[in-house]
């Protein structure tokens, strides 16, 4: 048996012909780096990596070291993808553009119960009015627009500071219009609510479902409610700005054979009969309400974040970015595509995911994703409230 010193001197050796390989495998790495720079190749490749560590295993001779050898391997990977993220950021720090990299932001405070004028769609009693008010409380100036785009008009404008519009349903999905006016405008998400939505049917007082052959509301109203409407067949749907503005408009028609779909606090304001309550078919329908600004606002406390991109119209463009999601631990929550008009088979993709901005880290990762994207917007960085 060799004595310890003998041993010690056999591992000086080795360790000495390591680490002068390991520094031909990092210049290695770092031409990797380069090349997918260049041709926007996304840093993590799984494939590629399980391929080197199941290739290498096989190398070994003495089997007992399996286990320690692959976690050799998976480190040594980790490091050298690590060190291909950062000289690829540092490629990104140095372009003359990037929204992300060189964005400002306001950092929010506590207001002391400020009021602010904000906007939002439809007439009293809607739901983007209860929204509204859960946020920023019953002592805010609210002001109401006919439109969305009216509000996205009225605070870039600067005639409201705020505006609380609907942008997703946990029954329908996303509400296409204000994402387009969304990335449009170039405003800016700083907050959420999400609003639990019951729906009736309501009809001037007295009045009957028998009665009825004529219902207002907005549409997605009408498929959150639509197997309740398959049992009357006969009854024409309408479809109408929103739900609050078509009680609005019953009560004042005042006609017994025509009926809107909108909240218990509609009828109550609009003075009408509820004909038949919680219509829609999934008792646990909830709508996600944004507030937008004119500037990016985030906290410490922010957790989520949203953008927008497009990307190469080639195979595994879109692939290459979502990589950068699994490779920086960013928990995507939602991604959504929208056809870009003009450009068949070309598409939009809003992305939500959790982090905050004030973390470099996540600056960081983000960046890379706007590297690797044809068209990058950041939407927001706000509070989750989902």
């Amino acid at each position: 048996m060799k004595d310890l010193k003998t041993l010690r001197n056999e591992i000086d050796v080795i360790d000495k012909e390591i680490v002068a390989l390991y520094e031909k495998r990092m210049d290695a790495v770092l031409g990797v780096a380069a090349y997918k720079n260049k041709n926007s190749v996304a840093i993590l490749n799984s494939s590629r990596e399980n391929e080197v560590i199941e290739k290498n295993l096989n190398l070994l001779k003495n089997k007992d070291y399996l286990i320690p050898t692959e976690k050799l391997l998976k480190t040594i990977i980790d490091i050298s993808r690590d060190y291909q993220s950062s000289k690829i950021f540092a490629l990104v720090e140095k372009r003359d553009k990037s929204s992300i990299v060189d964005l400002e932001y306001e950092l929010k405070k506590d207001d002391n119960g400020k009021k602010y004028s904000v906007g939002f769609q439809g007439v009293p009693g809607s739901f983007s009015e209860e929204a509204l008010i859960q946020y920023f409380g019953s002592n805010t100036i609210s002001r109401s627009f006919s439109e969305f785009q009216d509000v996205f008009e009225a605070l870039q404008n600067g005639k409201i500071d705020y505006g609380v519009l609907p942008v997703e349903n946990s029954s329908t999905g996303g509400i296409t219009e204000v994402y387009e006016l969304l990335r449009k405008y170039g405003l800016y998400i700083t907050g959420e609510k999400c609003i639990k939505v019951s729906h009736n049917l309501l009809g001037i007082k007295g009045a009957k479902i028998e009665d009825i052959t004529e219902v207002y509301s907005h549409p997605q109203a009408f498929q959150q409610s639509n197997v309740f409407f398959k049992n009357y067949p006969n009854l024409n749907l309408v479809p109408y700005y929103n739900t609050a503005t078509s009680a609005e408009l019953v009560a004042k028609k005042n006609n017994n054979t025509i009926a809107a779909v909108a909240s218990e606090k509609a009828a109550d304001l609009y003075n009408l009969d509820i004909l038949e309550k919680n219509i829609n078919y999934n008792t646990q329908n909830y709508t996600r309400f944004i507030v937008i600004s004119k500037n990016v606002e985030v906290s410490e406390k922010c957790n989520k974040i949203s953008v927008v991109i497009t990307v190469p119209h080639k195979t595994g463009s879109l692939y290459n970015i979502l990589s950068n999601f699994a490779h920086n631990n960013l928990n995507m929550m939602k991604i959504e595509s929208r056809p870009i008009e003009g450009k068949p088979w070309e598409y939009f993709f809003y992305i939500d995911f959790q982090g905050n901005l004030i973390n470099p880290e996540i600056k960081k990762a983000v960046a890379l994703i706007e590297r690797n994207s044809s068209y990058f917007k950041l939407l927001g960085n706000y509070i989750c409230t989902t």
